[in-house]
């Protein structure tokens, strides 16, 4: 019997070898995008992180003072309540006063 040096391709190994060259092709893809160029790069990773924090921090601060702003305006409508009352009642009074502003409650003082 001759034994055959070369080993025939099975169905197996032509499609390993397919899939190899598939996900080579991806890869290869996925290295052109640009998060991986952002993220490749270190002055650009630093300047994306800094830019993403920049606006991260404003929409916070924005958002709370938004909430505070609408939550401070709809508790001041709540003066029947005698606790609740007052004590919106003195806030309203400082705030009117810190900013200079003349209000409703300004002809009670």
């Amino acid at each position: 019997m001759t034994e055959k040096t070369e080993t025939p391709e099975t169905d197996d190994t032509k499609e390993a070898v397919a899939a190899i060259r598939h996900l080579t092709r991806e890869v290869e893809k996925l290295n052109g995008h640009r998060f991986i160029a952002v993220q490749n790069s270190v002055p650009r990773l630093i300047l994306f992180q800094f830019t993403r924090g920049l606006a991260f921090g404003l929409g916070s601060v924005l958002g709370a003072s938004l909430l505070v702003s609408v939550l401070t305006w709809w508790l001041s409508q709540f003066e029947f309540l005698p606790i609740i009352g007052d004590w919106m009642a003195q806030l309203a009074d400082e705030f009117e006063r810190a900013t200079g502003n003349g209000g409703i409650n300004q002809g009670n003082q």
